[in-house]
């Protein structure tokens, strides 16, 4: 999860956020090259007294510095309409679960194992106990195995809300009468946060999201589940 003073991105939890962070980079040394050049050519053009008549009328360089922002949009389109056919995939998923979001709490259902229902609120502060987050926790965590493909179906109930895990890399609104998709595979067991990332209401920071990962084998040995 993020700390005090992060400036970079939160570690990825999933191959999706891996690509994710990897783009970042990507995108990012892009960004700097572009901008160490064009403040070069600011600086040159602010402090040289030199002058030359062929730069009123230069065809190359005109094609030059037209050709070139295409060849660099190419590289930052590509990988990124590569990520975003990955995020679309759903393959064989092992476990399905529907989330339904409310003001200002979200509704859990594991379709896989009797329709099992729970609500998860924000744990008010009266109730947190030494180590846990304020405004993060829950009375109702979300477990769930690592290693495993998992589909959450996400939709809502009254007003438009989003269910994101930054460090899954996910981020999936929730509108009423319509339910959407996303797929995640976790790599790493722990617990991780989110919040609902849709101005929803009055209430709209109080909706956090967490999300225990356990091992595989800890998951199919029963129930885990603490309600």
């Amino acid at each position: 999860m993020a700390h005090a003073a992060q400036v970079g991105l939160q570690d990825a939890t999933s191959p999706i956020m891996e690509e994710l962070i990897t783009f970042h980079d990507h995108a990012l040394m892009i960004i700097f090259l572009i901008c160490f050049l064009v403040l070069y050519a600011l600086f040159l053009t602010l402090t040289t007294k030199l002058t030359n008549t062929n730069i009123s009328d230069a065809q190359e360089m005109e094609t030059v510095w037209t050709i070139l922002p295409a060849i660099i949009l190419v590289l930052i389109a590509l990988p990124s309409l590569r990520i975003l056919y990955m995020t679309d995939e759903v393959n064989n998923p092992s476990l399905t679960i529907k989330s339904i979001g409310h003001q200002w709490y979200w509704t859990y259902e594991y379709t896989d194992y009797g329709g099992l229902i729970f609500n998860s609120y924000m744990l008010p502060p009266l109730f947190l106990e030494p180590g846990d987050l304020r405004l993060l926790d829950v009375d109702n965590r979300v477990v769930l195995p690592i290693e495993a493909p998992i589909r959450m179906m996400i939709t809502s109930q009254d007003v438009l809300h989003s269910w994101a895990v930054p460090t899954l890399g996910l981020k999936t609104d929730a509108i009423p009468g319509r339910l959407n998709q996303t797929t995640f595979t976790a790599t790493r067991p722990g617990v991780y946060y989110g919040q609902c990332s849709e101005i929803c209401g009055a209430n709209h920071s109080f909706m956090p999201i967490v999300l225990e990962l356990i091992p595989l084998k800890i998951f199919e040995m029963g129930p885990v589940f603490t309600l």
